[in-house]
């Protein structure tokens, strides 16, 4: 410590400010000078005061400079901070709007103003947001009713074991379970729901209804076809005269007493070509698949066991069909009911139908469902016509078949192909005794049971009386599925005859590029998914890849008819009348059996305008025209509108076709229907709570392949977006909230696997926009403890 003082011996000390500047030396500030050695200690108490009061000025100096300094650094500082903060902010920005340019709304976007639009806005602005009703806008059914945001909806998931929504009674309030089961009855009325059958059969009413009256005479023609079976006043005003005339023109019946004994092969061959009836047998035109395999394409005649109009049921025991008594008295009634109807005497009737009942109970020993027949071989049995007229000789085939067919030349050596030859076989025995029981000459109990047939063929021209009692029947027995409305029916009718009208009238309203595009991009997507999955062989993965690689995806499109002209040549010789029902349907089914004919000679597969679902046909996977009809699609519709809802469905249908047994090849499948369940018992609060909800395989392999249809639907969308970056919208939304909008709307699609899918498919949107950073609002629900950590599916 002694060296200390001495080392800071050159300190200051108070000196005049008027001595010279050589003698001054820099000293350190008083507060930190130290004791000499001799210095007294009370004199030093007293000298830091003097030496404070002497240094303030330059020591105040010296203090400013250091603050000024430090808060220059300061907001040198913060001034960087922000300026990298801005920078980065900038980069993120660019970088962001490059990634999602496709999805966010700019402002030179203009809004579809189109009618199709216009009445599209208008749906969605009546719907549940999944955007503004995060909690529960997944839990809403099908049909018209989930149209209303302030519906209740029916939860899904019932029936199935384990589902949350069986587990959780006390869920729902009583006003809501209220709300559910008066839901649940609508939901019943199927002119209601949302499927695409019915989105098609309402198109096409929206087309025969419509005021255009500068299309051909062929569609003019179709339309007053349409517009004469909505004419419900004229069909009851006429009665069952038109019936009984037409019976007259076949040789009459006993029962109304006057009967021309016509012989059984002419009325039969009356019936099939004119009438398109068919009472001992069904005839139909197809190829055969033994020689498709082949790469044949002939078509052949096949003839198959009838749909018998007594009700029946199959003995596995006796290997044999029979009437039980329970469905015998109803039946009996309603054949009753008919002859009453058709002015049969009182005394009479009771002879007539137990004859009728007693033929039909006779016929029907042979006839046996497809599954047995298909154990016995008996599907697809070549023979020529001559040799099953040796073998059942009451039918005059050659005949038959030549007045159905003609003017096709067919002769006895020709092939057709059986699918039932016992019953065949049999049936002839029937017909046989039964023409000979000399008690029953004068009943014409053969005429009588065809006769019964046709009317049956023409109850959708008859009068309300017939048709209610076909329903009560349907009833009795256990079979009623509600009567469908009258408009419906009737388009179904008008599609029997006018099918190349309605067909040629649908190619020239949809817009082929449009629909072409949306089919080409999903199936495009639809193979990059298949390279994502994780293959439990490389055998499978070969084989599909190998499958669809040779796969040709396009429109399906007939090529039957190339000009209006030629429409309305084939339709010339038709003659439709505004008021008579019953002559335009006999013209129909005329018409019906013209285009069976033409099955035999054609080479390409004629186009189903009824149908809704890609099929296969060889190396082309055809998508048929009725897929592609509004709401569903419209080349009006922005490009996020039409992807994600025909977008999706397209790739549904794709995965569900080429794909069918996916969960056994790929384990991909099971973790991400393992992953979106537990995204749904996570929103819906099911997990952790010690019960074992879990999926069946099928259940898995549905909500992978409704998940991966949803990504390969946006996927291919933002490709369009690469492609054409112009778009327009509806509703002012942004691209991606109207491309999950859409599809929330058409979730409810009804399909042969809807019964796998656990939940409503509108709460995949929940799922993609987890963590995808797609979405533009987070569907977190504010009234629920949200469980973090979920993975991305």
């Amino acid at each position: 410590m002694s060296e200390t003082p001495q080392e800071l011996e050159p300190q200051l000390s108070v000196q005049p400010s008027s001595q010279p500047e050589p003698e001054r030396r820099l000293r350190p500030p008083p507060l930190f000078q130290l004791p000499l050695p001799n210095q007294d200690l009370s004199e030093t108490h007293h000298q830091p005061q003097l030496q404070l009061s002497e240094s303030v000025p330059e020591h105040q100096h010296q203090t400013q400079s250091t603050v000024w300094i430090n808060h220059r650094r300061l907001h040198l500082l913060l001034l960087g901070l922000s300026l990298c903060a801005v920078i980065l902010a900038l980069i993120y920005y660019m970088h962001h709007n490059q990634q999602n340019r496709s999805e966010n709304l700019t402002e030179t976007e203009t809004a579809c103003v189109s009618p199709a639009c216009q009445r599209a806005s208008a749906h969605l602005s009546m719907s549940a947001d999944p955007f503004t009703q995060p909690c529960d806008y997944f839990l809403f059914t099908c049909g018209s009713d989930r149209l209303s945001p302030d519906s209740g909806g029916r939860q899904r998931g019932q029936g199935i074991p384990g589902h949350p929504q069986n587990q959780r009674g006390d869920a729902v309030s009583p006003e809501r379970k209220a709300q559910i089961k008066e839901r649940e009855d609508r939901r019943l009325r199927e002119d209601k729901i949302l499927d695409r059958k019915n989105v098609l059969l309402q198109y096409i009413r929206e087309t025969l209804e419509s005021n255009d009256r500068l299309g051909s005479t062929a569609v003019q023609k179709a339309k007053g076809f349409y517009s004469s079976c909505l004419d419900t006043k004229s069909v009851e005003t006429a009665g069952v005269e038109p019936f009984l005339e037409l019976v007259q023109k076949l040789g009459g019946w006993a029962v109304s007493g006057q009967w021309n004994r016509t012989d059984i092969n002419s009325t039969l061959s009356m019936l099939m070509r004119d009438y398109a009836t068919f009472p001992f047998f069904s005839l139909s035109v197809g190829r055969d698949p033994k020689e498709t395999a082949h790469g044949t394409t002939k078509r052949y005649i096949q003839i198959d066991q009838p749909d018998l109009l007594i009700p029946i049921e199959w003995n596995s025991k006796t290997q044999k069909s029979q009437a039980r008594t329970q469905t015998l008295r109803p039946f009996l009634a309603s054949c009753q009911t008919y002859l009453a109807l058709l002015g049969a005497p009182p005394s009479s009737r009771m002879l007539h139908v137990g004859t009728f009942i007693s033929l039909s109970s006779e016929l029907a020993v042979a006839a046996t469902p497809l599954h047995y027949r298909l154990s016995k071989g008996q599907l697809y049995q070549r023979m020529t016509i001559k040799e099953l007229q040796s073998q059942a000789p009451s039918i005059n085939w050659l005949g038959c078949l030549q007045a159905t067919f003609d003017p096709l030349p067919l002769t006895e050596d020709d092939h057709v192909i059986l699918h039932n030859l016992p019953y065949m076989v049999h049936m002839s025995r029937i017909i046989g005794k039964w023409l000979n029981r000399d008690e029953l000459s004068n009943s014409g109990p053969l005429q009588t049971y065809m006769v019964f047939n046709l009317l049956h063929t023409l109850m959708p021209a008859l009068d309300s009386r017939f048709s209610e009692t076909q329903n009560n029947l349907s009833v009795a027995l256990g079979k009623s599925e509600g009567v469908a409305p009258r408009w419906k029916d009737c388009v179904l009718e008008t599609e029997r005859g006018f099918d190349l009208v309605l067909t040629d009238l649908l190619k020239r309203r949809r817009a082929h590029r449009e629909a072409e595009e949306i089919i080409q991009n999903i199936f495009t997507f639809f193979k990059s998914k298949l390279r994502e999955l994780k293959w439990t062989n490389q055998t499978s993965l070969r084989r599909v890849m190998k499958k669809v690689h040779f796969l040709i995806p396009r429109l399906w499109t007939t090529k039957e008819i190339s000009s209006e002209a030629e429409l309305d040549l084939l339709y010339s010789k038709v003659t439709v009348s505004p008021q008579s029902f019953f002559s335009n349907y006999v013209q129909l089914l005329s018409l019906w059996q013209k285009r069976r004919r033409n099955l035999l000679t054609e080479q390409t597969e004629a186009t189903d305008i009824l149908s809704v679902t890609p099929v296969l046909q060889g190396n082309e996977l055809l998508f048929p025209m009725g897929m592609f009809v509004p709401p569903l699609f419209h080349p009006t519709y922005p490009r996020a509108m039409n992807y994600g809802v025909i977008g999706f469905l397209i790739a549904k249908d794709i995965l569900h076709l080429i794909l069918p047994e996916i969960y056994s090849q790929s384990q991909t499948v099971h973790a991400v229907g393992e992953c979106v369940w537990a995204h749904y018992l996570t929103v819906t609060e099911q997990a952790g709570r010690g019960r074992v909800l879990t999926l069946s395989a099928a259940q898995r392999q549905e909500v992978w392949v409704q998940y991966s249809a949803l990504q390969i639907a946006l996927q291919a969308y933002h490709q369009s977006l690469k492609n054409h970056p112009r778009d327009t919208t509806i509703s002012g939304l942004s691209r991606t909230r109207l491309f999950l909008a859409s599809f929330s709307q058409v979730n409810c699609d009804f399909d042969p696997y809807r019964e796998f899918m656990p939940l409503e498919p509108s709460f995949l949107i929940t799922v993609i926009c987890s963590k995808s950073g797609l979405c533009p609002t987070n569907l977190e629900c504010p009234n629920k403890t949200q469980q973090p950590g979920l993975q991305t599916c």
